[in-house]
């Protein structure tokens, strides 16, 4: 089995691992950038970007990866397709198992993300991407005037929903059991004209065609017929986001939230290890903000790896 060397080997090719990559390849680090699968990150399901500094609005999230991958390639990353199934963080080399063959690192960064949660609803993967979101902050706008449904109960989804209410005609709220009407959010959300509660209710299917979601079909505990509800957009918080972190074990410390623990370089609780992006579980799942976990990564890589008591600037002052 091939075991290949490297000053930096990253699992998670994200915009926080591609970040992360362009700026260790461009500090003369032998990287390489270990991606399961381009086409299923948070990033590449995002069907438009329009938050990315930048970025023009039509350009969609997997070409924006697209770009930031050959990027990195571009300055020396080593990319390849790999599904990562277990590591060792014991001594000065950071060893990372695939079927294919073994990598070791001198630095070891998990940019994983927070995709872990599986489908919850008919028609939910079918549509992903093409109607189904889990980010109001990020696709909320692409709903203004149009109606649009949030599935659940949680703190997130009461939070997105409010969010959800400055841009839909109406925010069609589900959730499966009674809210705690003493929550000030709850009663807040409640509120707003443009909410319709649907209390006890059951989402049994997602409905659409070749242009995205257009209606849904729910149950309420009360009654014994289906009702069908025509809108364009439904935003799923049944469970949260779940950080990908099975192939980790317990070699880093976690957050209660399941979220890696790190300080303010992105260092895990494991000397050598760093960890960016959604894994992090962070309360702003932002592709921004995932390359910023990226680019702080590799400047502290960059100065452990060289010894370095400060870290070099980016630009060249004349």
């Amino acid at each position: 089995m091939e075991v290949i060397e490297a000053d930096v080997v990253i699992v998670g090719g994200g915009p926080a691992g591609c970040t992360c990559a362009l700026y260790t390849s461009r500090a003369d680090l032998k990287t390489v950038v270990l991606d399961k699968n381009p086409s299923v990150g948070a990033l590449a399901i995002t069907h438009q970007i329009a938050n990315y500094p930048g970025v023009s609005n039509e350009m969609s999230g997997e070409d924006l990866l697209t770009l930031m991958r050959e990027q990195a390639i571009q300055y020396g990353t080593d990319y390849r397709r790999a599904q990562v199934f277990g590591i060792d963080i014991e001594g000065d080399w950071k060893t990372v198992y695939t079927p294919e063959g073994t990598y070791k690192g001198k630095a070891l960064v998990l940019a994983t993300g927070a995709m872990g949660r599986p489908a919850s609803f008919k028609g939910e993967a079918d549509f992903l991407g093409r109607g189904v979101s889990y980010c109001a902050t990020c696709d909320g706008a692409f709903y203004r005037g149009k109606p649009v449904a949030v599935v659940g109960v949680n703190k997130e989804a009461i939070e997105e929903a409010k969010v959800l209410t400055k841009f839909a005609s109406t925010v069609h709220w589900i959730t499966s059991n009674e809210p705690n009407q003493e929550d000030f959010h709850v009663k807040d959300l409640l509120e707003q004209s443009n909410v319709k509660h649907w209390n006890k209710t059951r989402l049994m299917l997602i409905e659409g065609d070749d242009g995205g979601v257009t209606g849904i079909r729910v149950k309420q505990r009360s009654e014994d017929l289906e009702q069908n509800l025509s809108l364009e957009g439904v935003f799923v918080y049944m469970s949260g986001s779940k950080p990908i972190t099975d192939f980790v074990g317990d070699q880093v410390a976690f957050k209660e939230d399941g979220g890696v623990v790190v300080d303010d370089f992105m260092s895990t609780t494991s000397e050598g290890v760093w960890a960016i992006g959604d894994i992090r579980n962070t309360p702003f799942k932002q592709a921004v903000v995932a390359a910023s976990d990226g680019c702080i990564a590799a400047m502290a890589i960059d100065r452990y790896l060289n010894s370095r008591k400060s870290i070099r600037v980016d630009w060249v002052h004349s």
